[in-house]
């Protein structure tokens, strides 16, 4: 199953535990510094994609009746497959000096 970026820092966001979509984006942009952001549409067109794929399922609103969303066992092990893929690829990298210090 291909991810979107967009779609696997939302999936590295719930991999803790549930959250709300406003939460998820700002945990996004923390977990980037910055370089990625998620916008609501984004966002909602995401999860709706991941609930659709099974990843992601809704769970019981907050105590402010925010929306709340959780990996579903489906979606703990395609995120944690698309990050071995990343990680393999990563060693490939550093293997062919693409990590090395530059000057």
């Amino acid at each position: 199953m291909t991810l979107t970026p967009a779609e696997f820092h939302i999936l590295l966001t719930l991999a803790p535990g549930p959250r709300h979509g406003y939460g998820i984006m700002k945990d996004v942009e923390a977990d980037t510094r910055g370089s990625l952001t998620i916008g609501p549409g984004t966002l909602y067109s995401a999860i709706k994609r991941l609930r659709r794929d099974g990843l992601v399922e809704e769970c019981k609103p907050d105590a402010a009746r925010r929306r709340c969303y959780r990996l579903s066992r489906k979606g703990r092990r395609v995120a944690k497959a698309e990050a071995h893929r990343l990680w393999a690829l990563v060693r490939v990298a550093d293997e062919r000096g693409l990590l090395a210090p530059t000057s």
